[in-house]
């Protein structure tokens, strides 16, 4: 799994978990809704860390938190 594909299933992880749906995620994180799909969906191969601290705090977590997950630390990094 690499970065991009392990980013998009934490987001849809708690999306899920906390019943938010990526519209709502993307208009509490203050940014639009194509930036969150791009992530989702593989276009947006290398997110900023500006870009994960916005979701992370939509998700009312820290950066640390939201990248604190398995398939992430795991993941292979794109170059």
């Amino acid at each position: 799994m690499t970065i991009s594909e392990a980013i998009s299933l934490r987001i849809q992880t708690l999306c899920k978990e906390k019943n938010i749906t990526v519209n709502r995620l993307a208009l509490i994180s203050g940014l639009s809704q194509s930036t969150i799909a791009s992530i989702m969906n593989g276009r947006s191969q290398n997110p900023g860390l500006a870009t994960l601290n916005k979701i992370a705090k939509g998700f009312g977590m820290s950066l640390g938190e939201f990248l604190d997950f398995p398939e992430i630390n795991e993941a292979e990094i794109e170059e």
